[in-house]
């Protein structure tokens, strides 16, 4: 049953809305394109289910095909993508049919880069299924898989036709994949909205309670803090920038640790980093480095990492598509809601700060 729903626009040349509400599954129906003669669905393997139900749903509109790809990072492999291009070739899928991503956000990243390079783009639909997808990866049109070398150094930016963030779909969600997804929330606390900050330290149990309406609160805010970035900077030309705050070192721990670990726990570690960082630097204080901890904490997200593993991670952050030049470039702040960038540091502040998160 379908409820009152948010839209949510991103706005600029490829404009599209994301919706937010409960029962939003029931209505895809009606948002897929009118030339479409047939649609990929694009799932992980515990969505099956939902994904059968999907293709009787749609079966008297358009021709479904269902591509399983599998768990988490392990999906965005070009191997996992020349999968998806096979049943698209075999099947003589065109422009004008529609790829629909249903999962995570790792699911809907290889969903959206398989649209964006079959025939140069099909249209796209993203139904994220978790926190992390519904306030990050399918919000704002980056695509993308992973190399040996890192995280996302091969992808496209390439906008959906819309983002169905229905809160039905995590009534199943483990309580740790909720809290994981959370970091990506608490990052828009941090840079952009600190409402959402005192939402979850005023009560972090009923915040990260997906029938509460405080988490509706929280998933909007978050999606709107990402939302009006993105509509001024599509491409990642400057302010976009700001949401890859806590990313830099929180992607060079995914990669040293071959993807086992949740993207929330990483990024967290990733924040409070860059915030010891920035008060090594003069521009943050101790009160705001410690708010950073706690709030994390309270989430029961990470903020330590061995010691002994800097080399390698500065390493694989030196190839972060963020540096320029062989200059890694980091998001600090000045204060909580104030972003900037911060490059050209010394080796030895930066292992200053690592020092600080080091166990």
């Amino acid at each position: 049953m379908t409820t009152a729903s948010t839209a949510i626009p991103v706005t600029g040349e490829s404009a599209y809305d994301v919706i937010v509400g409960r029962g939003l599954l029931a209505t895809l129906h009606d948002r897929i394109p009118l030339t479409a003669a047939k649609a990929l669905i694009v799932h992980a393997p515990t969505l099956g289910a939902v994904a059968e139900s999907l293709r009787e749903a749609l079966a008297g509109r358009v021709e479904v095909l269902l591509a399983e790809v599998p768990d988490a990072e392990a999906a965005k492999r070009v191997e996992v993508a020349a999968f998806c291009w096979q049943v698209m070739g075999q099947t003589d899928f065109t422009r004008t049919d529609v790829v629909i991503g249903l999962g995570g956000g790792a699911t809907t990243d290889l969903a959206g880069f398989v649209a964006a390079t079959w025939l140069r783009g099909v249209p796209l639909i993203q139904v994220p299924t978790t926190v992390l997808g519904m306030v990050d990866a399918a919000v704002g049109g980056k695509t993308g898989i992973n190399t040996a070398e890192g995280k996302n150094l091969v992808g496209a930016f390439y906008a959906p036709r819309v983002v169905l963030a229905d809160l039905d779909l995590l009534g199943t969600l483990p309580q740790n994949e909720i809290l994981a997804g959370f970091a990506e929330v608490a990052k828009c606390g941090f840079i952009a909205d600190p409402v959402i900050l005192d939402l979850l330290e005023a009560d972090v149990t009923v915040a990260t309670d997906p029938s509460s309406e405080v988490f509706r609160e929280l998933v909007e805010r978050a999606i709107a803090v990402k939302a009006r970035v993105v509509s001024e900077d599509f491409t990642e030309q400057g302010q976009r920038e700001i949401l890859n705050y806590g990313h830099t070192l929180g992607h060079a721990i995914e990669h040293a640790e071959r993807y086992r670990w949740r993207h929330g726990a990483a990024i967290a570690i990733g924040m409070v980093y860059v915030a010891e960082l920035a008060h090594l630097a003069g521009s943050l204080s101790a009160e705001a480095v410690d708010r950073h901890r706690r709030i994390l904490a309270s989430l029961t997200l990470p903020t330590g990492y061995p010691l002994g593993r800097w080399k390698t991670l500065l390493a694989t952050m030196q190839r972060d598509k963020k540096a320029r030049a062989g200059m890694l470039r980091f998001i600090v702040l000045d204060d909580i809601a104030r972003p900037r960038v911060l490059n050209g540091t010394d080796e030895s502040m930066l292992f200053a700060a690592y020092q600080e998160v080091g166990e």
